[in-house]
């Protein structure tokens, strides 16, 4: 699978509210489970519309994304005094050894998934950590999202996962998207 990036001159639809349908704010913070103590990362933050969701209830999120521009436009757009950008690639993360609480993905762990990335994110969570991961399936029908050979099915993402040293406490494929929950 090639890597990409979203195109910044679509950033406009990472905007789109319907993207909840996909993934609601309660459950994404459901399975997150934060509280104000908290240090996350949001990978593939984009434009902050799910950083936004998460960051009222922790007390420091990083909005982590490849691309600088994502960030201006969430600087345009405001961000809460709790959240602060990154341009990072996952496999290299700027973060020490057991930095984080937890980290989250909407629609990007296609976008970065790979050992390299798996065993940074698995560094820089701190023993417990749980990452959560909501992304577009393999065994989507492709009508939104990447197509369908870029993607991952909840079986790969668990395997992966496991592979890097993580324990799945949830993997459920739903009808364009999967979820996987898991710890470190």
């Amino acid at each position: 699978m090639g890597f990409h990036t979203f195109d910044i001159d679509r950033a406009d639809a990472l905007e789109d509210e319907s993207r909840y349908r996909h993934l609601s704010a309660e459950e994404l913070l459901a399975v997150l489970r934060p509280h104000p103590e908290m240090t996350v990362a949001d990978l593939g933050s984009g434009t902050g519309f799910y950083t936004d969701d998460v960051a009222p209830h922790v007390g420091h999120l990083y909005a982590v994304d490849v691309q600088e521009a994502m960030h201006d436009i969430y600087r345009e757009k405001g961000f809460p005094e709790t959240v602060e950008t990154v341009v990072a690639d996952v496999a290299s993360l700027p973060f020490d050894d057991g930095a984080l609480d937890a980290a989250f993905s909407t629609m990007t762990y296609h976008e970065f998934a790979g050992e390299a990335s798996l065993a940074e994110l698995s560094r820089v969570l701190r023993p417990g950590g749980r990452f959560v991961v909501v992304d577009w399936t393999a065994t989507g029908a492709g009508t939104a999202g990447p197509p369908t050979d870029e993607r991952y099915s909840v079986g790969e993402a668990a395997s992966a996962l496991e592979n890097a040293g993580f324990s799945v406490d949830r993997a459920e494929s739903r009808t364009e998207t999967f979820l996987c929950v898991a710890s470190v």
